[in-house]
């Protein structure tokens, strides 16, 4: 498939179809929340492999988390210090899409917002969506638009054309911490130093 301009990759993300675009860490496979399941396909992903939903700004994250009060707002404290950027948290969650984005444990969810102009503007159109890095599972990730296309070549790349003037992608993943009930604990160790 061609890579394509950035409003008919808006269009085939919001009707369901596989997506990749840049980010600030590593490009990503996206695909909205209910249909991740594609992005474990073309991916060949284990299913005890979680995918992150990403949005363009925290306020449209916490309706897909569960927590107290209190909870709530430490979470939202730690959002104002990294989002957007390269930390993922990981939070309780009850939400339905937990069931497809993180099939072995639904009761968790990772959110993460990108410090990327282009992944906001797509992003903010089409809603959160589910993503993971550009790559088949256990390779490493893709970092450019162009290898991405020739090695999903069924996914709606986003032409290499309207990432001109884009900050480039460190190549680097995400740190990824998850909240314990009590504190923070590093499950992956990425671009960010996260301290809280």
């Amino acid at each position: 498939m061609p890579q394509v301009s950035i409003n008919t990759l808006i269009s085939g993300a919001s009707q369901g179809q596989l997506v990749s675009f840049p980010t600030d860490t590593v490009p990503a496979l996206a695909a909205l929340p209910k249909q991740a399941d594609l992005i474990y396909t073309a991916k060949q992903r284990s299913q005890d492999k979680p995918v992150i939903l990403m949005a363009a700004s925290a306020d449209e994250l916490w309706d897909y988390v569960t927590g107290s009060n209190e909870e709530l707002e430490i979470w939202r404290k730690v959002a104002m210090k990294y989002f957007p950027g390269a930390v993922t948290l990981v939070l309780p969650t009850a939400s339905q899409v937990a069931q497809t984005m993180n099939p072995q444990n639904p009761t968790t969810l990772g959110v993460r917002v990108p410090a990327s102009a282009i992944a906001q503007q797509i992003l903010s159109q089409t809603g959160a969506l589910a993503t993971t890095s550009a790559n088949l599972s256990g390779e490493p990730a893709l970092l450019t638009m162009s290898e991405i296309a020739i090695q999903f070549p069924d996914v709606l790349t986003l032409a290499a054309s309207e990432c001109e003037n884009q900050t480039l992608a460190t190549g680097v993943p995400s740190t990824v911490v998850k909240w314990t009930g009590k504190n923070w604990q590093i499950l992956r160790q990425g671009a960010v130093k996260f301290d809280f």
